[in-house]
């Protein structure tokens, strides 16, 4: 077979990282609009990385590579390549999302590189199949779930696939990349709501409206999500009751003055679970177990709740701005009863709450009016509605994971029982009036797919209401607002719940999901004529639907989210609603559970079993991948860590190595690694717990057919050799991209490092056993941290000893014998580095010298004896103090000392890191995320054109 002749992508060569995590870490921070609004998903990755991911995927490095005879020269190719860079930094950018100009170019790239790639196999025997110029090659996402990545395909100008085993997820996609292109340009066929403005528009000016892109699809969300509503008012209103407020309550609230009279639209009812208080002299009564009393902390209108308590009753007041006397009535070591005060163990309640034996107590509503929220204390006639008979018609048992479904444990152990009787009876309304809603959809529009489609996002709307509507969603004072049942990925135990009106015009009703539904179709389907996508439901491991497309996924990560068991939660509604419309979809009463490669110990009886079930279901899945997907292209796959182990100085985790052995067996080579933060900038210095970037984007290509073994001596002697370079590159920078930050690096040196590695074959042990991935890891860490260390010969005497003396010490004193000892074997001596002015010696001890106890006016031009560890300290310390123009100006001093001060950094971090020094390691991570804007400062201020080190 002939070979193909595929260029090196870009990814596979320089991305810039800086760029592309800033705008990932922003992104999560955007509501308006953004898919995520549409439907939840769990670990959805940022639309800004998919993106640049893809890009980087699809067009080729401009860099020469001989074997092809392709490229240019080592400058030309730099120049080009900040070009693509610059289009990657214009396309991440949330602004330009739909921004048609910066799209264009970057699709104009991507078929740039498509046509090269064509011309270089233009006499392929497959050539007219493989390598069409007018057509580019489709995509796929055999693990879609939220749809993040086959959403941005599409957007590049691919016909776009979508397949996962869950169908939720199957119709998430659905919803985001198949129904709005068949309808683009629809004009609304439903009629306008009586509730629109009157300045609107008469329904006879649709003809007259620019319904382009899906605005008529949007539309028409918008008008039977209203007909729904109102449907929903006639029906079931009488169940949420508004508050009048009387001269009653006036009297005891002074701020309810402004209200009088009113009736004011109840947007939550606040409820607490109550127990049977096991003190006998209180025998019978029920105790609520609030976890806050606060409802909103808000300076200036605080409110709070207040017990008031009368032998064996209670109830509770609001008051404004006065503090009750306890915060709480349960926590993690148990609850308190409010009438004897006595403790109550927490394992009592579990008991209780296994025998169906929790109670429910109103115990504030909350008001919204416009100047705000406004509580009131329990009414008894808002109680009433909420008594109602639970009618239950289907059901599914929650499948316990401990730490994620820890509600099974208080006896929450089927989902009808995570919602209240209103809730369970409202949501079997709602979900009823969705076949309404169809017929009235067909009888409009005569189209049975529109109806569908329409009908669809009506049932994402009723998810929505679900998600804020169980009795597991909680009040949040800060933001006086409802936190969702799926707050994260688990549905922990919740004591004092809010109910929220879905009939409201709040956070978690109708109103606002098929609102949010309507801005999601306006803000992504304005742009070009769309491509074509498809959703369908397909396990990973057995599809063809990858045949000869470009490949990118984000694979289930080994046991950190139980994907099937959470969306139960949302199945069980969104079958009730459309299974008559997508029958093979919901055929099923729950989930498929256990196909889904996931690591679930509970599931497959115990770790061992669930790891070999996860190693061979994703051994398969991406065996699957290589053996079908376009040959032209890499691979890229998306990993985010759980938690991080220290094994020999080196980060590794379990799953980790798994997921990386499942690749390399599947016979893949890794030649890329590259950390992308899709979590918020807050998180990423969380040492100790996981300060790791919390997604690893692999590159992989097919491996060799004659890549033949090597031994573990020749593994070493190769990374001794091909390592340096590489994380040169990467600490260094290339034209255009900034250096790799401290807290990055370790992941993303794991990708030359298992280039290598993964290219043969099999790597031999000395007994002639095949070297394990997890060992390779080991090797691989080590030579990035000899790398690193002063000791390699690189660094001044004086900067080996503060380094060892600082990984022994810190910041503390030691024993002056050992540092002279120590000293001495550096080639330096302990007076030596006190005149270097970074450590102080005295009364028969030694300490280093913290940055901020270095001379605020050093300049190094005046030094004569400048180790680089002063140097990088009085870097941090003009930083912190003065800022990157400051920080470049005392660089531009000593431009012969950049790249050692930059290396010292790294390994500083790295050992910081190691120690759990979480302050110290943040000081040296932030020197290297600011290296790009400190080197410019330095340039700016006289070394233009100049090196030394210097390098971006």
């Amino acid at each position: 077979m002939q070979q193909i002749k595929s260029p090196k992508k870009l990814i596979e060569v320089a991305l810039p990282l800086d760029d592309i995590n800033a705008a990932a870490a922003r992104e999560k921070s955007i509501r308006h609009g953004h898919p995520s609004t549409l439907h939840l998903w769990w670990a959805r990755r940022p639309l800004a990385a998919a993106r640049a991911v893809l890009f980087a995927q699809l067009v080729n490095d401009p860099g020469y590579q001989r074997e092809l005879g392709y490229g240019v020269n080592k400058k030309e190719a730099e120049l080009r390549r900040e070009k693509l860079f610059q289009i990657i930094r214009d396309l991440v950018k949330w602004e330009n999302t739909n921004n048609e100009e910066v799209l264009n170019r970057a699709r104009e790239a991507i078929w740039e590189s498509w046509r090269e790639t064509c011309q270089l196999n233009r006499n392929h025997p497959q050539a007219a199949e493989l390598f069409n110029p007018k057509k580019l090659p489709a995509f796929h996402d055999p693990f879609a779930g939220g749809g993040a990545i086959p959403l941005e395909a599409q957007r590049l100008g691919l016909e776009s696939y979508a397949s996962d085993l869950n169908p939720v997820a199957v119709m998430i996609n659905k919803a985001m990349i198949e129904i709005p292109p068949k309808f683009a340009g629809q004009k609304p066929v439903g009629p306008r709501p009586e509730s629109d403005n009157q300045t609107k528009k008469s329904a006879t000016s649709d003809a007259f409206e620019d319904w382009s892109g899906a605005k008529g699809l949007a539309e028409d969300v918008r008008r039977y999500g209203h007909w729904m509503r109102e449907e929903a008012f006639r029906r079931i209103g009488h169940l949420y009751p508004r508050v009048k407020v009387t001269s009653e309550m006036v009297a005891e609230r002074s701020d309810l003055k402004a209200y009088e009279g009113e009736e004011l639209t109840v947007i939550a009812w606040l409820w607490a679970r109550t127990v049977a208080t096991p003190n006998p002299a209180y025998s019978g009564a029920h105790v609520p177990l609030i976890k806050s009393l606060a409802l909103s902390t808000k300076k200036g209108r605080q409110a709070f709740l207040h017990p008031v308590v009368s032998g064996k009753e209670w109830s509770f007041k609001v008051k404004i701005n006065e503090e009750p006397e306890i915060q709480s009535t349960v926590g993690r070591n148990g609850a308190t009863c409010i009438l004897s005060g006595s403790t109550i163990p927490l394992s009592y309640v579990r008991a209780e709450a296994k025998k169906g034996n929790l109670g429910e107590r109103l115990i504030a509503i909350v008001c919204d009016t416009p100047k705000g929220r406004v509580y009131i204390s329990p009414q008894a006639d808002h109680e009433k509605p909420a008594n109602l008979k639970k009618e239950v018609s289907n059901d599914i048992k929650i499948e316990h994971w401990a730490g994620c479904t820890n509600c099974v444990v208080y006896g929450f152990d089927y989902f009808s029982k995570l919602f209240t009787a209103r809730q369970h009876n409202t949501l079997t309304s709602l979900s009823g009036l969705l076949a309404e809603a169809y017929t009235k959809i067909f009888n409009d529009s005569e189209n049975h797919e529109y109806a569908k489609a329409i009908t669809t996002y009506l049932a994402f709307a009723v998810d929505k209401v679900a998600d804020y509507s169980s009795s597991f969603c909680g009040w949040i004072p800060k933001g006086e607002t409802i936190r969702n049942t799926y707050g994260r990925q688990a549905i922990p135990m919740v004591w004092d719940f809010a109910e929220s009106n879905p009939l409201a015009l709040s956070t978690g009703s109708l109103f606002s999901g098929f609102s949010q539904a309507v801005k999601y179709l306006e803000s992504f389907y304005n742009y070009y004529p769309i491509p074509n996508g498809y959703a369908e439901q397909a396990d990973a491991a057995g599809q063809n639907i990858s045949n000869n497309k470009v490949i990118s996924s984000d694979p289930p990560y080994y046991d950190n989210v139980p994907y099937s068991n959470l969306s139960d939660f949302f199945y069980m509604w969104m079958r009730s609603g459309l299974r008559e419309h997508y029958g093979n979809l919901f055929s099923t009463i729950a989930v498929p559970k256990m196909p889904e490669i996931v690591a679930n110990q509970f599931r497959h009886g115990g770790k061992e079993e669930a790891h070999i079930f996860f190693v061979d279901g994703m051994k398969s899945a991406i065996t699957t991948m290589r053996a079908l997907g376009n040959p032209s292209f890499p691979i890229t796959l998306y990993y985010a860590f759980k938690q991080s182990e220290t094994v020999d100085d080196s980060t590794t985790s379990s799953g980790w190595d798994t997921f990386l052995t499942s690749i390399v067996e599947s016979g893949y080579t890794i030649t890329g690694t590259w950390p992308v933060r899709t979590e918020r900038s807050s998180r990423t210095m969380s040492i100790g717990m996981n300060a790791l970037a919390s997604s690893i984007v692999l590159v992989c290509k097919n491996r060799e057919v004659d890549a033949g073994e090597v031994s573990r001596r020749q593994f070493q002697r190769e990374l001794r050799d091909e390592m340096p370079d590489a994380l040169e590159a990467m600490i260094g920078g290339v034209t255009g991209q900034s250096p790799i930050a401290p807290v990055d690096l370790a992941q993303a040196a794991i990708g030359p490092g298992m280039a290598i590695y993964s290219k043969y074959e099999a790597v031999l042990n000395q007994d002639g056993t095949r070297m394990s991935v997890h060992d390779a890891l080991v090797l691989i860490n080590r030579a990035i941290t000899e790398y690193l260390s002063p000791d390699s010969g690189s660094f001044d005497a004086d900067t080996q000893f503060c380094s060892s003396w600082f990984e022994q010490y810190g910041w503390s004193h030691g024993q002056f014998g050992e540092a002279d000892t120590l000293a001495r074997a550096k080639g330096t001596s302990v007076d030596g580095v006190k005149a270097a002015g970074v450590a102080e010696s005295g009364g028969g001890k030694v300490r280093l010298l913290r940055w901020n106890d270095y001379e605020s006016d050093w300049d190094p031009t005046k030094d004569a004896r400048t180790p680089v560890w002063e140097a990088c300290h009085q870097m941090i310390r003009r930083l912190n103090n003065q800022g990157e123009s400051a920080a470049g100006e005392l660089l531009a001093k000593m431009p012969e000392k950049g790249e050692a001060i930059r290396q010292l950094a790294y390994h500083l971090y790295t050992l910081c890191e190691r120690k759990k020094w979480a302050e110290e390691a943040r000081a040296y991570n932030e020197l290297i995320g600011s290296w790009h804007a400190i080197v410019a400062a330095s340039h700016d201020l006289g070394h233009k054109g100049e090196q030394h080190g210097l390098n971006f």
